[in-house]
């Protein structure tokens, strides 16, 4: 019994250590936990069924189908009451056509955010693109319901369930950003135009971004271990926010994160193609989530149908953690 109760007390002690060593995780536990659960597959195929369908036209930048998708997306925000950090109603970043090459239309970037509690002037950016490749000269419609439907419909829920939360007085310290950017497939031109023409809430205040970009689907690689997400540039700028990503993982997901395209030398340079790199070049620490290219990456049959909804739960499920994480420590992630 003497010899139970001593390695119980060690058991206990280096517990306590290992979660020291983490900083701990946020307070409130039991009550991110049930904020998280509001992210539904249920909901998610909702929403995408609608996003990605043929009424939306593929969503080609400038094109009628993109704006039908900037007003689904700020319709949402509205319904749900989470406010525009532009001014009040006016959810879109304007991006004359001057700023796009070739013939491409006026566009607009979607934003919306909730307030932080002790440190507003911080904030944490989740991003997903909102547009895609449009119509094909023959007349075929590219849904793009994985690229980008997932990321977007999947920042639609986290940003209902950090409303969730701020509804019950547990609001994020820092502030957060929803942010959907057009003209990513022609250039990462909406990213761009934020960081580096119209940054709504200064770079310098921006602790971390989380860009999301196809997240419904499983690639060949993962077809008999689908709990994987791929993970890109978490460590590139920020060992802390690396660690800090894998601890939250552990504690509440338990996903397991592929970092084969993270490596310097990947040939596919995936870490240069999504809208994060904008964000990283202006030195802010970045997290791209990824499930790796498939059979109908860029073609027509990109369908809503084919989408892995639980499996996309759990990684919006994943992502809201991480930013809840972030957006609540006592102090802004550390750039190396």
């Amino acid at each position: 019994m003497k010899n139970l109760v001593i390695l119980l007390y060690t058991t206990l002690s280096i517990v306590g250590c290992s979660n020291s060593q983490n900083k701990k995780l946020s307070k409130n536990i039991g009550d991110v936990t049930k904020y998280a659960k509001t992210i539904t597959a249920d909901e998610l195929k909702e929403a995408l069924y609608t996003y990605a369908s043929d009424e939306f036209k593929g969503r080609k930048t400038g094109e009628p189908g993109q704006k039908k998708a900037v007003e689904f997306i700020k319709n949402h925000y509205v319904s749900t009451g989470i406010q525009s950090p532009i001014a009040k109603g006016d959810y879109f970043q304007e991006i004359p056509a001057s700023y796009f090459s070739g013939s491409i239309k006026d566009s607009e970037n979607v934003l919306a955010y909730i307030k932080g509690t002790e440190k507003p002037d911080e904030v944490v950016i989740i991003s997903a693109h909102l547009d895609h490749i449009g119509i094909s000269e023959n007349g075929d419609i590219y849904n793009g319901a994985d690229d980008d439907g997932s990321g977007t419909v999947a920042i639609l829920e986290i940003a209902e369930a950090f409303k969730a939360a701020s509804d019950k007085g547990h609001g994020p310290k820092r502030s957060i950003l929803f942010l959907h950017v057009t003209g990513e497939e022609i250039g990462l031109f909406g990213s761009r135009y934020y960081t580096d023409e119209d940054p709504i809430i200064p770079l310098t205040n921006t602790v971390a971004n989380l860009n999301i970009d196809m997240i419904g689907r499983v690639d060949r690689k993962h077809e008999n271990n689908r709990n994987y997400v791929y993970l890109i540039g978490s460590d590139k700028l920020s060992k802390e926010l690396h660690n800090i990503s894998e601890t939250v993982n552990k504690k509440y997901i338990n996903m397991t994160f592929d970092y084969t395209y993270n490596d310097d030398d990947d040939p596919n340079r995936f870490y240069y193609r999504s809208d994060h790199y904008n964000f990283a070049k202006n030195n802010i620490p970045v997290i791209f989530y990824f499930n790796g290219t498939h059979a109908d990456y860029h073609k027509p049959s990109d369908t809503p149908d084919k989408i892995q909804y639980d499996l996309l739960e759990t990684r919006a499920r994943l992502i809201f953690h991480t930013a809840w994480e972030i957006a609540n420590r006592s102090e802004r992630v550390k750039v190396d």
